[in-house]
């Protein structure tokens, strides 16, 4: 009997030993694969608000149907479960493809049968090769698996929740879901495995949709991640259906807004897709919140003077639109950004405050500041010792140029005054000199091309023709004209060559300003949580002002295009070229331009502005351009800037507090 006893303690202790010592992981593993895994659902975005707190992206609430697949879920079970469904929820079958209808018909037994009878020797092919034969087969008899529009319905559903991913949760319908939808899918909630009511949210703009063209656009998860990023993305650790930032604001401050996905632990039978526990392992974090330099007010303001006097002045045209920034030259911080865009076929003016960092302009004299400096930077010209003559410029070979209000004679002027006057003459002969040239009337023009790089070196420096920096997808560096006709250099030098964006002319007029620190622009100023009653909640960073270089000159030499800028506006010159600007309070220094373009065939003129004030204590820029106007146009940049200067005062800040 006792030895009975020890040969089974014996054969225990050996199979113990097997399933523990042996094969013990291995069972671990199988228990934790069939029985516990997480799931995860996504959270609410977060919001973008302006300057002063107003919400210009929020979200608005939905009731949702969702899904969420099991691991162990079958193709017989998804099938089942969308039959049910599918009798209580009505879906859009737009995108329904006939792969899906195929699918959907080929998910029923009875109708593989039906299929598999109408293919000779189907009996002995292997399954993957019977599933290719049937595919085929209705390929050839479409009227075999023709469905009717509830049946359709129902294979929308199945298309959907066989296409997600384990554990992951979708929207079978995240909006314009009834009461009664709603009602009848919580009734029979216990039919359907992994099927839920919810909630999603979509973007909503409480301060007008015209900010969506700055602040961009999210997908859905109809869409899925952009084809363009898809795989960087899935790198992430996103899944395919999720819903992203696909353009500007909410592209490149995705992960700051996403916010973190909950995660539950669901517990199932081994072998079973019921889910028989689930434990909230975390929560989930709503996305954070954004808020940005610009005042939504002032915004609104300025986008409605570029688009009411772009569309009232007869400045139209062949133009392509008109763009504006108006900046902090202390800090870089961007009060407002407007633009818009004009089809030049159909002439449909749309919102396009995105412009003003991808759509590079030939700006013309605007740029004038920027060649005085360089030149007083490069010694050709000193602040006490920079008279030239103004005169018509006469190359061998080329039609003579000069500045438009001295077409033939030779008028000594100033650094300052030839600012005031916007002088091409002057600005072509700082050109010449930097190349170490002596101009002579009529003969060749011999200057090396390393002129093209010395001049777009002091423009770079300024802002004009690099990046610069503003945290927003997409931003140009314009364009750069060839080297091959040395003459083009002194188009160069006056603003009727390179072409740049309207951010750069006003980080360019900004380090003019601030006496030579070029800033980085910046729309978002602050990221902040979200309080429990949904309000702004503390904040988790600040942007900090972010000096890109500083310009290598003096004060002295600052002074002299300060101050050539002030008489453009307040100068004794009856050929000053901003006198509307003179009735401004505080006082404002500006610099205009107008370049000659076409468009095809026709001649345009571009006009652009650049200002800050107040004149002594710079606390404002204000920079814009209307490129492709009509040559009868004149003014409209001033009148625009002047208009968006006074709004300034009078929305951002006070005059006579100031």
């Amino acid at each position: 009997m006792l030895w009975t006893v020890g040969v089974l303690l014996l054969v225990l202790a050996i199979r113990l030993f097997y399933l523990q010592v042996l094969n013990g992981d291995a069972y671990k593993a199988e228990v934790n694969r069939s029985d516990t895994s997480v799931e995860t659902n996504s959270v609410q975005r977060g919001m973008i608000y302006d300057s002063t707190g107003k919400v210009l992206v929020g979200n608005e609430a939905h009731q949702a149907i969702t899904y969420t697949k099991s691991e162990s879920a079958t193709a017989t079970e998804i099938y089942k479960t969308a039959n049910t469904l599918g009798k209580y929820l009505t879906v859009s079958t737009s995108k329904l493809t006939t792969r899906n209808k195929q699918d959907y018909f080929l998910a029923s037994e009875a109708n593989v049968k039906k299929v598999l009878a109408q293919i000779p020797g189907s009996s002995k092919l292997s399954d993957s090769a019977k599933a290719d034969k049937e595919l085929a087969y209705l390929d050839k008899h479409p009227s075999f698996y023709k469905l009717s529009a509830s049946q359709k319905n129902k294979a929308m559903i199945y298309a959907e929740m066989s296409g997600a991913y384990s554990l992951s949760t979708i929207y079978l319908k995240e909006s314009g879901v009834t009461s009664a939808e709603v009602a009848q899918v919580g009734e029979h909630l216990n039919e359907m495995s992994g099927v839920k009511v919810g909630t999603s949210w979509s973007r909503n703009y409480p301060q007008g949709k015209s900010i969506q063209s700055l602040t961009g656009t999210v997908s859905t998860q109809k869409t899925g991640l952009p084809s363009d990023k898809v795989n960087t993305l899935l790198a992430e650790g996103y899944s395919r259906n999720d819903s992203v930032g696909q353009s500007y604001l909410e592209e490149e401050y995705q992960s700051t807004l996403a916010g973190s996905k909950s995660q539950t632990e669901v517990s199932s039978g081994s072998g079973s897709s019921q889910i028989t526990k689930a434990v909230t392992k975390y929560a989930g974090k709503k996305g954070d919140n954004l808020v940005l330099t610009i005042n939504a007010k002032f915004q609104n303001k300025v986008q409605k003077i570029l688009k009411s006097t772009y569309k009232s002045s007869g400045v139209i045209g062949n133009s392509t639109g008109a763009y504006a920034v108006v900046m902090n030259p202390n800090t870089g911080a961007i009060y407002a950004m407007a633009g818009v865009d004009r089809n030049i076929n159909t002439g449909k003016v749309t919102d396009d405050q995105i412009g003003s960092i991808n759509h590079p302009i030939v700006m013309g004299s605007v740029v004038k500041g920027a060649t005085v400096m360089g030149a007083l930077m490069d010694g050709v010209i000193t602040p006490n010792s920079n008279t030239l003559n103004d005169q018509p410029i006469k190359v061998a070979g080329t039609a003579s140029k000069s500045s438009w209000w001295n077409r033939t004679g030779s008028v000594p002027i100033t650094a300052e005054e030839a600012l005031e006057v916007s002088s091409n003459s002057y600005m072509m002969q700082l050109a010449m000199k930097e190349a170490g040239t002596k101009y002579v009337a009529g003969s060749s023009l011999n200057m090396p091309t390393s002129i093209f790089t010395k001049l777009r070196g002091y423009f770079n420096q300024f802002g004009l023709g690099v990046k610069t920096g503003i945290d927003l997808p997409g931003e140009t560096t314009g364009y750069t004209g060839s080297t091959s006709v040395i003459g083009k250099a002194l188009d160069l030098s006056y603003g009727n060559y390179d072409s740049y964006t309207v951010m750069q002319l006003a980080q360019y007029a900004s380090t003019i300003a601030n006496g030579g620190y070029r800033m980085k622009p910046y729309v978002v100023s602050q990221v902040r949580g979200t309080n429990s009653d949904g309000s702004l909640g503390k904040v988790e960073s600040t942007t900090q002002p972010t000096v890109l270089n500083a310009i290598d000159a003096t004060k002295s030499e600052f002074d002299v295009v300060r101050k050539g800028m002030y008489m453009v506006v307040h100068g004794s010159s009856p050929y000053k070229t901003g006198s509307k600007l003179e009735d401004l309070s505080p006082a404002v220094a500006a610099k205009t331009g107008t370049a000659e373009t076409f468009a095809g065939t026709t001649s345009t003129l571009t006009h652009s502005l650049i200002m800050f004030g107040p004149y002594k204590d710079p606390q404002v820029v204000i920079a814009l351009a209307i490129p492709g106007a009509s040559t009868s146009s004149s003014s409209v940049n001033v009148q625009m800037g002047h208009d968006i200067y006074k709004a300034y005062w009078k929305t951002v800040q006070s005059s006579s507090g100031y």
